[in-house]
Protein backbone atom coordinates (compact mmCIF):
# COMPACT_ATOMS: atom_id res chain seq x y z
CA UNK A 1 0.00 0.00 0.00
CA UNK A 2 2.83 2.39 0.78
CA UNK A 3 4.42 1.84 -2.64
CA UNK A 4 1.12 2.43 -4.46
CA UNK A 5 0.46 5.58 -2.48
CA UNK A 6 3.91 6.95 -3.21
CA UNK A 7 3.48 6.32 -6.93
CA UNK A 8 0.15 8.07 -6.92
CA UNK A 9 1.64 11.00 -5.08
CA UNK A 10 4.43 11.14 -7.64
CA UNK A 11 1.87 11.19 -10.46
CA UNK A 12 0.05 14.05 -8.78
CA UNK A 13 3.29 15.96 -8.41
CA UNK A 14 4.34 15.36 -12.01
CA UNK A 15 0.88 16.17 -13.31
CA UNK A 16 1.04 19.71 -11.99
CA UNK A 17 4.01 20.81 -14.07
CA UNK A 18 3.39 23.46 -16.75
CA UNK A 19 4.03 20.81 -19.40
CA UNK A 20 1.45 18.40 -17.99
CA UNK A 21 -1.42 20.86 -18.47
CA UNK A 22 -0.65 20.94 -22.21
CA UNK A 23 -3.08 18.06 -22.70
CA UNK A 24 -6.04 20.32 -21.92
CA UNK A 25 -4.69 23.22 -23.97
CA UNK A 26 -4.09 20.96 -26.98
CA UNK A 27 -7.51 19.33 -26.69
CA UNK A 28 -9.30 22.65 -26.64
CA UNK A 29 -7.20 23.87 -29.57
CA UNK A 30 -8.45 20.88 -31.59
CA UNK A 31 -12.02 21.74 -30.60
CA UNK A 32 -11.41 25.34 -31.68
CA UNK A 33 -10.14 24.35 -35.13
CA UNK A 34 -13.32 22.41 -35.83
CA UNK A 35 -15.44 25.19 -34.36
CA UNK A 36 -13.74 27.90 -36.40
CA UNK A 37 -14.26 25.93 -39.59
CA UNK A 38 -17.99 25.52 -39.00
CA UNK A 39 -18.42 29.15 -37.91
CA UNK A 40 -17.13 30.17 -41.35
CA UNK A 41 -18.71 27.29 -43.27
CA UNK A 42 -22.32 27.60 -42.13
CA UNK A 43 -23.10 31.18 -43.28
CA UNK A 44 -21.05 30.68 -46.45
CA UNK A 45 -22.90 27.49 -47.33
CA UNK A 46 -26.29 29.04 -46.61
CA UNK A 47 -25.54 32.18 -48.63
CA UNK A 48 -24.28 30.17 -51.61
CA UNK A 49 -27.43 28.02 -51.33
CA UNK A 50 -29.67 31.07 -51.64
CA UNK A 51 -30.81 31.49 -48.03
CA UNK A 52 -31.37 34.99 -46.66
CA UNK A 53 -28.81 36.27 -44.11
CA UNK A 54 -31.36 36.16 -41.28
CA UNK A 55 -31.30 32.34 -41.46
CA UNK A 56 -27.62 32.32 -40.53
CA UNK A 57 -28.44 34.85 -37.80
CA UNK A 58 -31.09 32.55 -36.38
CA UNK A 59 -28.61 29.66 -36.30
CA UNK A 60 -26.10 31.91 -34.54
CA UNK A 61 -28.78 32.88 -31.99
CA UNK A 62 -29.47 29.19 -31.37
CA UNK A 63 -25.75 28.73 -30.68
CA UNK A 64 -25.86 31.55 -28.12
CA UNK A 65 -28.97 30.09 -26.51
CA UNK A 66 -27.19 26.77 -26.17
CA UNK A 67 -24.28 28.54 -24.51
CA UNK A 68 -26.60 30.11 -21.96
CA UNK A 69 -28.16 26.74 -21.15
CA UNK A 70 -24.67 25.27 -20.91
CA UNK A 71 -23.83 27.82 -18.21
CA UNK A 72 -26.81 26.62 -16.18
CA UNK A 73 -26.42 22.86 -16.45
CA UNK A 74 -22.72 22.09 -16.95
CA UNK A 75 -21.80 22.40 -13.29
CA UNK A 76 -24.48 19.90 -12.32
CA UNK A 77 -23.21 17.47 -14.95
CA UNK A 78 -19.60 17.86 -13.80
CA UNK A 79 -20.67 17.22 -10.22
CA UNK A 80 -22.45 14.05 -11.33
CA UNK A 81 -19.73 12.31 -13.39
CA UNK A 82 -16.52 14.35 -13.05
CA UNK A 83 -14.37 16.47 -15.34
CA UNK A 84 -12.76 13.81 -17.55
CA UNK A 85 -15.95 11.94 -18.40
CA UNK A 86 -18.00 15.06 -19.07
CA UNK A 87 -15.22 16.41 -21.32
CA UNK A 88 -15.60 13.35 -23.55
CA UNK A 89 -19.38 13.62 -23.37
CA UNK A 90 -19.40 17.21 -24.57
CA UNK A 91 -16.98 16.37 -27.38
CA UNK A 92 -19.33 13.54 -28.37
CA UNK A 93 -22.26 15.97 -28.53
CA UNK A 94 -20.25 18.33 -30.74
CA UNK A 95 -19.49 15.40 -33.05
CA UNK A 96 -23.20 14.51 -33.20
CA UNK A 97 -24.01 18.13 -34.02
CA UNK A 98 -21.47 18.14 -36.86
CA UNK A 99 -22.93 14.88 -38.19
CA UNK A 100 -26.40 16.47 -38.18
CA UNK A 101 -25.11 19.45 -40.15
CA UNK A 102 -23.39 17.16 -42.64
CA UNK A 103 -26.39 14.90 -43.23
CA UNK A 104 -29.09 17.57 -43.45
CA UNK A 105 -29.59 20.72 -45.50
CA UNK A 106 -32.56 21.86 -43.43
CA UNK A 107 -31.63 25.08 -41.57
CA UNK A 108 -34.07 24.20 -38.78
CA UNK A 109 -32.14 21.00 -38.15
CA UNK A 110 -28.97 23.08 -38.19
CA UNK A 111 -30.45 25.34 -35.49
CA UNK A 112 -31.01 22.34 -33.24
CA UNK A 113 -27.50 21.05 -33.93
CA UNK A 114 -25.91 24.42 -33.20
CA UNK A 115 -27.92 24.72 -29.99
CA UNK A 116 -26.38 21.40 -28.92
CA UNK A 117 -22.97 22.74 -29.96
CA UNK A 118 -23.49 25.85 -27.82
CA UNK A 119 -24.33 23.77 -24.77
CA UNK A 120 -21.34 21.53 -25.33
CA UNK A 121 -18.65 24.10 -26.06
CA UNK A 122 -19.64 26.11 -23.00
CA UNK A 123 -19.42 22.94 -20.95
CA UNK A 124 -15.96 22.27 -22.35
CA UNK A 125 -14.79 25.71 -21.24
CA UNK A 126 -16.15 25.15 -17.76
CA UNK A 127 -14.41 21.79 -17.56
CA UNK A 128 -11.08 22.86 -19.04
CA UNK A 129 -10.68 26.17 -17.22
CA UNK A 130 -11.69 24.85 -13.82
CA UNK A 131 -9.32 21.93 -14.39
CA UNK A 132 -6.45 24.24 -15.36
CA UNK A 133 -7.07 26.50 -12.37
CA UNK A 134 -7.10 23.53 -10.01
CA UNK A 135 -3.88 21.85 -11.16
CA UNK A 136 -1.81 24.99 -11.87
CA UNK A 137 0.48 26.42 -9.24
CA UNK A 138 0.02 30.06 -8.27
CA UNK A 139 3.35 31.20 -9.71
CA UNK A 140 2.53 30.05 -13.25
CA UNK A 141 -1.28 29.88 -13.33
CA UNK A 142 -1.58 33.23 -15.11
CA UNK A 143 0.76 32.13 -17.89
CA UNK A 144 -1.15 28.88 -18.33
CA UNK A 145 -4.51 30.66 -18.64
CA UNK A 146 -3.06 33.25 -21.05
CA UNK A 147 -1.56 30.44 -23.16
CA UNK A 148 -4.89 28.62 -23.12
CA UNK A 149 -6.75 31.66 -24.44
CA UNK A 150 -4.15 32.52 -27.05
CA UNK A 151 -4.04 28.95 -28.34
CA UNK A 152 -7.82 28.77 -28.51
CA UNK A 153 -8.25 32.07 -30.36
CA UNK A 154 -5.51 31.34 -32.89
CA UNK A 155 -6.95 27.86 -33.43
CA UNK A 156 -10.38 29.39 -34.10
CA UNK A 157 -8.79 31.57 -36.78
CA UNK A 158 -6.86 28.64 -38.23
CA UNK A 159 -10.05 26.60 -38.43
CA UNK A 160 -11.81 29.42 -40.25
CA UNK A 161 -8.91 29.66 -42.68
CA UNK A 162 -9.39 25.99 -43.59
CA UNK A 163 -12.52 27.09 -45.43
CA UNK A 164 -10.18 28.26 -48.22
CA UNK A 165 -9.40 24.62 -48.99
CA UNK A 166 -12.89 23.16 -48.55
CA UNK A 167 -15.43 22.39 -51.25
CA UNK A 168 -18.62 23.60 -49.57
CA UNK A 169 -20.74 21.42 -51.86
CA UNK A 170 -19.34 18.32 -50.17
CA UNK A 171 -19.28 17.00 -46.60
CA UNK A 172 -15.63 17.97 -46.16
CA UNK A 173 -16.18 20.75 -43.58
CA UNK A 174 -18.40 18.73 -41.19
CA UNK A 175 -16.11 15.71 -41.56
CA UNK A 176 -13.04 17.80 -40.69
CA UNK A 177 -14.90 19.23 -37.69
CA UNK A 178 -15.66 15.68 -36.58
CA UNK A 179 -12.00 14.70 -37.08
CA UNK A 180 -10.59 17.57 -34.99
CA UNK A 181 -13.16 17.11 -32.22
CA UNK A 182 -12.37 13.40 -32.10
CA UNK A 183 -8.67 14.23 -31.80
CA UNK A 184 -9.55 16.53 -28.88
CA UNK A 185 -10.75 13.55 -26.86
CA UNK A 186 -7.38 11.77 -26.97
CA UNK A 187 -5.06 14.09 -24.95
CA UNK A 188 -7.56 14.46 -22.12
CA UNK A 189 -8.35 10.74 -22.10
CA UNK A 190 -4.64 9.91 -21.77
CA UNK A 191 -3.66 12.64 -19.33
CA UNK A 192 -2.24 11.93 -15.88
CA UNK A 193 -3.64 15.19 -14.53
CA UNK A 194 -5.59 14.76 -11.34
CA UNK A 195 -9.23 15.72 -11.67
CA UNK A 196 -10.55 18.59 -9.52
CA UNK A 197 -12.96 17.87 -6.68
CA UNK A 198 -16.70 18.11 -7.46
CA UNK A 199 -17.86 21.76 -7.47
CA UNK A 200 -19.98 23.17 -4.70
CA UNK A 201 -23.10 25.27 -5.22
CA UNK A 202 -22.39 28.88 -6.13
CA UNK A 203 -24.78 31.79 -5.77
CA UNK A 204 -25.36 34.11 -8.69
CA UNK A 205 -26.11 37.39 -6.93
CA UNK A 206 -26.91 40.05 -9.51
CA UNK A 207 -27.80 42.73 -6.96
CA UNK A 208 -24.61 42.11 -4.97
CA UNK A 209 -22.42 42.24 -8.09
CA UNK A 210 -24.10 45.50 -9.11
CA UNK A 211 -23.15 46.93 -5.73
CA UNK A 212 -19.57 45.72 -6.17
CA UNK A 213 -19.02 46.90 -9.74
CA UNK A 214 -21.75 48.38 -11.97
CA UNK A 215 -19.13 49.05 -14.66
CA UNK A 216 -18.03 45.40 -14.60
CA UNK A 217 -21.57 43.99 -14.66
CA UNK A 218 -22.86 46.26 -17.43
CA UNK A 219 -19.60 45.79 -19.30
CA UNK A 220 -20.08 42.04 -19.33
CA UNK A 221 -23.68 42.47 -20.56
CA UNK A 222 -22.48 44.76 -23.31
CA UNK A 223 -19.51 42.68 -24.41
CA UNK A 224 -21.49 39.44 -24.62
CA UNK A 225 -23.61 41.05 -27.31
CA UNK A 226 -20.65 42.80 -28.95
CA UNK A 227 -18.70 39.55 -29.20
CA UNK A 228 -21.53 37.58 -30.76
CA UNK A 229 -22.23 40.42 -33.19
CA UNK A 230 -18.67 40.90 -34.44
CA UNK A 231 -17.55 37.25 -34.40
CA UNK A 232 -20.86 35.70 -35.43
CA UNK A 233 -22.17 38.15 -38.03
CA UNK A 234 -18.89 38.94 -39.82
CA UNK A 235 -18.99 35.76 -41.96
CA UNK A 236 -22.73 36.34 -42.51
CA UNK A 237 -21.97 39.88 -43.69
CA UNK A 238 -19.13 38.70 -45.92
CA UNK A 239 -21.17 35.90 -47.50
CA UNK A 240 -24.16 38.21 -48.08
CA UNK A 241 -21.84 40.65 -49.88
CA UNK A 242 -20.64 37.87 -52.19
CA UNK A 243 -17.10 37.68 -50.84
CA UNK A 244 -15.18 34.79 -52.42
CA UNK A 245 -14.89 31.79 -50.13
CA UNK A 246 -11.14 32.30 -49.71
CA UNK A 247 -11.64 35.94 -48.69
CA UNK A 248 -14.17 34.97 -46.01
CA UNK A 249 -11.68 32.48 -44.62
CA UNK A 250 -8.84 35.02 -44.65
CA UNK A 251 -10.98 37.69 -42.96
CA UNK A 252 -12.00 35.35 -40.14
CA UNK A 253 -8.39 34.24 -39.67
CA UNK A 254 -6.88 37.73 -39.53
CA UNK A 255 -9.52 39.07 -37.15
CA UNK A 256 -8.15 36.88 -34.38
CA UNK A 257 -4.88 38.82 -34.34
CA UNK A 258 -6.74 41.84 -33.00
CA UNK A 259 -6.37 40.17 -29.62
CA UNK A 260 -2.60 40.50 -29.89
CA UNK A 261 -2.47 43.92 -31.49
CA UNK A 262 -5.15 45.67 -29.41
CA UNK A 263 -5.97 43.76 -26.23
CA UNK A 264 -2.47 43.06 -24.91
CA UNK A 265 -1.21 46.69 -24.97
CA UNK A 266 -4.51 48.08 -23.64
CA UNK A 267 -4.56 45.44 -20.91
CA UNK A 268 -1.04 46.37 -19.86
CA UNK A 269 -2.04 50.05 -19.81
CA UNK A 270 -5.03 49.25 -17.58
CA UNK A 271 -2.60 47.99 -14.90
CA UNK A 272 -1.08 51.48 -14.72
CA UNK A 273 -4.05 53.87 -14.83
CA UNK A 274 -7.74 53.88 -13.94
CA UNK A 275 -9.13 50.88 -15.82
CA UNK A 276 -12.29 52.80 -16.63
CA UNK A 277 -10.27 55.19 -18.79
CA UNK A 278 -8.90 52.25 -20.76
CA UNK A 279 -12.41 50.79 -21.05
CA UNK A 280 -13.48 54.13 -22.53
CA UNK A 281 -10.62 54.01 -25.04
CA UNK A 282 -11.57 50.44 -26.02
CA UNK A 283 -15.21 51.43 -26.39
CA UNK A 284 -14.30 54.44 -28.53
CA UNK A 285 -12.26 52.16 -30.79
CA UNK A 286 -15.31 49.92 -31.21
CA UNK A 287 -17.45 52.95 -32.07
CA UNK A 288 -14.97 54.22 -34.66
CA UNK A 289 -14.35 50.78 -36.18
CA UNK A 290 -18.05 49.91 -36.40
CA UNK A 291 -18.75 53.32 -37.97
CA UNK A 292 -16.09 52.70 -40.62
CA UNK A 293 -17.44 49.19 -41.17
CA UNK A 294 -20.83 50.55 -42.25
CA UNK A 295 -19.06 52.21 -45.21
CA UNK A 296 -16.92 49.26 -46.33
CA UNK A 297 -19.25 47.24 -48.55
CA UNK A 298 -17.22 47.91 -51.71
CA UNK A 299 -13.82 48.43 -50.09
CA UNK A 300 -10.64 46.47 -50.71
CA UNK A 301 -10.25 43.34 -48.60
CA UNK A 302 -7.20 44.72 -46.77
CA UNK A 303 -9.24 47.61 -45.36
CA UNK A 304 -12.05 45.31 -44.30
CA UNK A 305 -9.57 43.03 -42.53
CA UNK A 306 -7.96 46.00 -40.79
CA UNK A 307 -11.23 47.54 -39.58
CA UNK A 308 -12.79 44.29 -38.44
CA UNK A 309 -9.56 43.16 -36.78
CA UNK A 310 -9.36 46.40 -34.78
CA UNK A 311 -13.04 46.12 -33.89
CA UNK A 312 -12.58 42.55 -32.69
CA UNK A 313 -9.47 43.38 -30.66
CA UNK A 314 -11.16 46.33 -28.94
CA UNK A 315 -14.13 44.11 -28.05
CA UNK A 316 -11.76 41.60 -26.48
CA UNK A 317 -10.23 44.46 -24.48
CA UNK A 318 -13.58 45.56 -23.07
CA UNK A 319 -14.18 42.01 -21.89
CA UNK A 320 -10.89 41.41 -20.12
CA UNK A 321 -10.53 44.89 -18.61
CA UNK A 322 -14.12 45.15 -17.34
CA UNK A 323 -13.71 41.71 -15.76
CA UNK A 324 -10.46 42.82 -14.11
CA UNK A 325 -12.11 46.04 -12.93
CA UNK A 326 -14.91 44.07 -11.26
CA UNK A 327 -12.37 41.86 -9.47
CA UNK A 328 -10.44 44.95 -8.34
CA UNK A 329 -13.49 46.09 -6.38
CA UNK A 330 -14.38 42.68 -4.92
CA UNK A 331 -13.03 40.99 -1.81
CA UNK A 332 -11.39 37.61 -2.55
CA UNK A 333 -14.22 35.64 -0.94
CA UNK A 334 -16.58 37.01 -3.61
CA UNK A 335 -14.45 36.11 -6.66
CA UNK A 336 -16.28 32.86 -7.41
CA UNK A 337 -19.79 34.30 -7.17
CA UNK A 338 -18.66 37.38 -9.09
CA UNK A 339 -17.24 35.28 -11.93
CA UNK A 340 -20.43 33.22 -12.16
CA UNK A 341 -22.67 36.27 -12.24
CA UNK A 342 -20.58 38.04 -14.87
CA UNK A 343 -20.63 34.93 -17.04
CA UNK A 344 -24.42 34.65 -16.84
CA UNK A 345 -24.67 38.33 -17.85
CA UNK A 346 -22.34 37.71 -20.80
CA UNK A 347 -24.29 34.66 -21.94
CA UNK A 348 -27.69 36.32 -21.69
CA UNK A 349 -26.55 39.25 -23.82
CA UNK A 350 -24.98 36.77 -26.23
CA UNK A 351 -28.45 35.39 -26.91
CA UNK A 352 -30.48 38.61 -26.92
CA UNK A 353 -28.34 40.70 -29.28
CA UNK A 354 -27.94 38.12 -32.09
CA UNK A 355 -31.67 37.42 -31.78
CA UNK A 356 -32.47 41.13 -32.12
CA UNK A 357 -30.12 41.48 -35.11
CA UNK A 358 -31.75 38.46 -36.75
CA UNK A 359 -35.25 39.89 -36.32
CA UNK A 360 -34.26 43.30 -37.67
CA UNK A 361 -32.08 42.10 -40.54
CA UNK A 362 -34.90 41.37 -43.04
CA UNK A 363 -36.06 44.98 -42.63
CA UNK A 364 -32.81 46.90 -42.11
CA UNK A 365 -30.24 44.87 -44.05
CA UNK A 366 -27.17 42.81 -43.29
CA UNK A 367 -25.36 45.81 -41.74
CA UNK A 368 -27.82 45.72 -38.82
CA UNK A 369 -25.27 44.13 -36.49
CA UNK A 370 -22.94 47.10 -37.00
CA UNK A 371 -25.58 49.61 -35.92
CA UNK A 372 -26.51 47.50 -32.92
CA UNK A 373 -22.86 47.32 -31.91
CA UNK A 374 -22.62 51.09 -32.27
CA UNK A 375 -25.63 51.55 -30.01
CA UNK A 376 -24.27 49.19 -27.37
CA UNK A 377 -20.85 50.86 -27.37
CA UNK A 378 -22.29 54.38 -27.16
CA UNK A 379 -24.49 53.37 -24.24
CA UNK A 380 -21.56 51.79 -22.39
CA UNK A 381 -19.33 54.79 -23.02
CA UNK A 382 -21.96 57.11 -21.52
CA UNK A 383 -22.44 54.76 -18.57
CA UNK A 384 -18.71 54.58 -17.78
CA UNK A 385 -18.45 58.38 -18.00
CA UNK A 386 -21.32 58.67 -15.54
CA UNK A 387 -19.76 56.19 -13.11
CA UNK A 388 -16.42 57.99 -13.26
CA UNK A 389 -18.17 61.22 -12.30
CA UNK A 390 -19.55 59.72 -9.07
CA UNK A 391 -17.01 57.05 -8.09
CA UNK A 392 -13.29 57.30 -7.43
CA UNK A 393 -10.87 54.87 -9.11
CA UNK A 394 -9.61 51.76 -7.36
CA UNK A 395 -6.43 52.50 -5.35
CA UNK A 396 -3.32 51.31 -7.14
CA UNK A 397 -2.41 48.91 -4.34
CA UNK A 398 -5.75 47.08 -4.77
CA UNK A 399 -5.36 46.42 -8.50
CA UNK A 400 -5.08 42.81 -9.59
CA UNK A 401 -2.84 41.93 -12.53
CA UNK A 402 -4.61 42.04 -15.90
CA UNK A 403 -4.84 38.69 -17.70
CA UNK A 404 -4.98 38.23 -21.46
CA UNK A 405 -8.31 36.46 -21.94
CA UNK A 406 -10.77 36.24 -24.80
CA UNK A 407 -14.45 37.08 -24.99
CA UNK A 408 -14.75 34.13 -27.40
CA UNK A 409 -13.63 31.79 -24.62
CA UNK A 410 -15.11 33.54 -21.61
CA UNK A 411 -14.09 32.91 -18.01
CA UNK A 412 -16.44 30.09 -17.14
CA UNK A 413 -14.09 28.32 -14.77
CA UNK A 414 -16.00 29.18 -11.63
CA UNK A 415 -19.45 28.14 -12.83
CA UNK A 416 -21.00 25.18 -11.05
CA UNK A 417 -24.48 24.23 -9.85
CA UNK A 418 -26.22 27.58 -9.65
CA UNK A 419 -28.73 28.98 -7.24
CA UNK A 420 -29.89 32.49 -8.09
CA UNK A 421 -29.63 34.76 -5.07
CA UNK A 422 -30.79 38.37 -5.14
CA UNK A 423 -30.17 39.07 -1.47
Amino acid sequence: MTIVKTELEDDRSNSTSPFAVASIVISMAFVAIGSGLLYAFIPTKLAFSGFDPWVSGAILTATGAGGFVGCLISGLMIKRVGHARIFSTFCGLIIIAAVGIGLSKDPYIWMVMRFAYGVSVTGLFIVSQSWLNDVSENEWRGKVIATFYMAYVLAIGSGSYLLSYVDIETLTAPVLAILFTSLAILPVSLTKLRTPPPPESINVAIKSVWEISPVGLIGMCIVGGLTMLIQGFTPIYAAANNFPQANIALLMFCMQFGMIGIQIPLGALSDRIDRRKVIMVSTLIVIVAASFATQLNNAELIWIILVFGIWSGATESIYSISSAHANDRADPQYYVSLSSTLMIAWSLSGVVMPGLATMLMPHTGVNTFMWLALGLALFYLAFVLYRMSIKDPVPEEDLISHQTVSAQAPLTSELSPIQVDEK
